[in-house]
């Protein structure tokens, strides 16, 4: 990618478990929200109503398998990257999350063996340039996939409208 060093994010693991739906995410109760600052400071609530006051901004989320299972709705991941989180890790998600995730900007990350070896507040750093997650307090490295080159546009430019505004500008 051009200019400064790539795309690295830092921050501390928030573990949550296997099959997080998006109900759990992001309550239905409040998807006529719009705003989404708004939206970030319900993100998890009905999962662990405690997960925002530990968290600090930049941090990873850390999930099982599953995640994002459930209904397809973008309040999800929007709510995710509105609170803060800088990406998530997990073993594996949902395909609609999934893309709904890289559509909005918000990277993700899967590596089984990083999740089965992160405890909470384990100190993570992600080079999507390299390919590499590093969990500090091991010292260990993992191998992750480099973003497709279409999937590192969507994130440059914050998301997909972002990348479609950047375009018909460019």
């Amino acid at each position: 990618s051009s200019g400064g060093d790539g795309m690295k994010l830092q921050g501390k693991a928030r573990v949550v478990g296997d099959n997080v739906n998006t109900d759990q995410m992001y309550p239905t109760r409040y998807t006529s929200i719009t705003d989404e600052k708004e939206m970030g400071k319900h993100c998890m609530e009905d999962y662990d109503a405690t997960l925002l006051t530990r968290m600090e901004q930049g941090d990873v989320l850390v999930a099982g398998v599953g995640f994002g299972c459930g209904s397809s709705r973008e309040h999800a991941p929007k709510s995710i990257k509105a609170a803060g989180f800088s990406c998530i890790l997990a073993k594996g998600f949902s395909r609609i999350f999934y893309r709904n995730a890289i559509n909005n900007g918000l990277p993700i990350i899967i590596c089984a063996e990083a999740v089965d070896d992160c405890k909470e507040g384990d100190e993570l750093m992600a080079d999507f340039d390299q390919g590499v997650l590093i969990n500090e307090r091991l010292g260990k490295k993992y191998e992750i996939a480099p973003f497709p080159p279409f999937v590192q546009k969507i994130m440059d430019n914050g998301g997909l409208i972002g990348r479609i505004k950047n375009e018909i500008r460019g």
